[in-house]
């Protein structure tokens, strides 16, 4: 249905044009944004390699991106005990506040557009943006 991709852009760009101003505004790059969503999302302790990967992006690219996001402190790097070579990347707190902040209209948004939606449409629409999710994570990008 060209409904669902029309409507599907709109919001990617919506949330785009947040993204970027919230880039603009922390001195960011829109690539700084995405790591910091992809630390914050990960479902274990992310590494700069494994960001690397998510991101699509060289060791030399993820590590100057580490860098911006460690100087502006948004992120600190934390070596494991175990194995002090392996470097997690952890979200700072007070970072977390300033974009909690800036992200605030999009929270309000997001709980406006809820209200309108009974428990098990919601679950629906979960269901139906998770599996946009896994396939677009299948279709990767134009090389594959």
């Amino acid at each position: 249905m060209r409904a669902f991709a029309v409507r599907l852009r709109r919001m990617n760009g919506e949330i785009n044009r947040l993204v970027q101003g919230f880039a603009g505004n922390q001195g960011l790059h829109p690539t700084d944004v995405q790591a910091l969503a992809a630390i914050l999302d990960a479902d274990e302790p992310m590494t700069p390699s494994r960001l690397a990967v998510h991101l699509g992006l060289t060791s030399g690219a993820v590590t100057a991106c580490v860098d911006r996001l460690e100087r502006a402190g948004h992120i600190r790097r934390v070596r494991e005990s175990a194995d002090r070579r392996v470097v997690h990347l952890h979200y700072a707190a007070e970072a977390r506040s300033a974009a909690r902040a800036y992200f605030r209209p999009l929270a309000r948004a997001t709980e406006a557009a809820r209200s309108r939606f009974t428990d098990e449409e919601l679950s629906v629409v979960l269901r139906f943006l998770t599996a946009m999710n896994e396939e677009l994570s299948l279709e990767g990008g134009p090389e594959r």
